[in-house]
């Protein structure tokens, strides 16, 4: 493939998914990373993208945020998959959190089927989606409502800080690398999940292949600071080598 074919392919998969990896566009293109970087250095030199740490963002800025509409139809088939692995985790007795992301609102579908679960949310969606489930109790944080559909701001944090504990949480992001841990892109989320993490005894990351090598500008979470990653996806080297040595345990479910 001739670089402007590989270019023009990386702006397509930015238009698409809002943020590209290294990684992914070398797998994806089939040549090597430092190939990939010598493309977005070039293409950011015509001020087509935004080169970040391992990836790159469209030219507005690293504050791009899919859509919630666009969000909900990229990686559907991974998103339900891991939720059904997810709520093999949720027992009865649990209190759980569960972010405004798309992958938890298809958790929260599998949660129909569970009963004596507590679910504490600031996803709108995830409140609708329950509502009327005569066996989960739902809790909804209240704040500000975001256009993602979720309850964020200070509000929102103070109330899960100072009044809600869970035995675990659920929750995604924009991406994981190696070297930098968990990411986010959207501050205001970003906010919520860390109040969550912090009064939450077990963490599950549900992570599709996607989000490995995904870039964002905000550090949500380290990852000595989780348990668990739900993927179907292949952790690289690094990525392996990492988890190891944090102690995450990754549950691998089949593609």
């Amino acid at each position: 493939m001739l670089a402007l074919e590989r270019q023009k392919k990386i702006l397509e998969f930015l238009n698409s998914d809002g943020v590209v990896s290294v990684n992914r566009l070398s797998m994806e293109l089939g040549v090597t990373e430092e190939t990939v970087r010598r493309d977005l250095e070039k293409l950011e030199k015509q001020e087509a993208l935004r080169r970040t740490h391992g990836g790159a963002v469209p030219i507005d800025g690293g504050t791009y945020e899919i859509s919630l509409e666009k969000r909900k139809h990229i990686n559907v088939e991974a998103k339900m998959k891991l939720a059904k692995e997810a709520v093999k985790y949720v027992a009865a007795g649990d209190t759980i959190f569960l972010d405004a992301s798309t992958t938890t609102f298809f958790m929260a579908k599998e949660l129909k089927n569970h009963r004596n679960v507590t679910v504490i949310t600031n996803s709108l969606r995830v409140v609708a989606e329950l509502s009327g489930c005569e066996h989960v109790k739902v809790i909804s944080v209240g704040g500000v409502l975001s256009n993602n559909q979720s309850f964020v701001g200070t509000l929102a944090e103070k109330a899960i800080e100072e009044n809600y504990f869970a035995s675990k949480i659920f929750f995604s992001s924009k991406g994981i690398t190696s070297d930098a841990g968990i990411l986010e892109s959207n501050e205001a989320e970003c906010g919520i999940k860390h109040k969550m993490l912090a009064n939450a005894r077990e963490k599950y990351y549900l992570c599709d292949k996607s989000k490995m090598g995904g870039v964002g500008f905000v550090k949500l979470v380290p990852m000595n600071e989780i348990d668990y990653i739900i993927t179907e996806g292949e952790p690289d080297k690094d990525l392996t080598a990492m988890l190891e040595e944090n102690e995450v345990k990754v549950i691998k479910i089949s593609e």
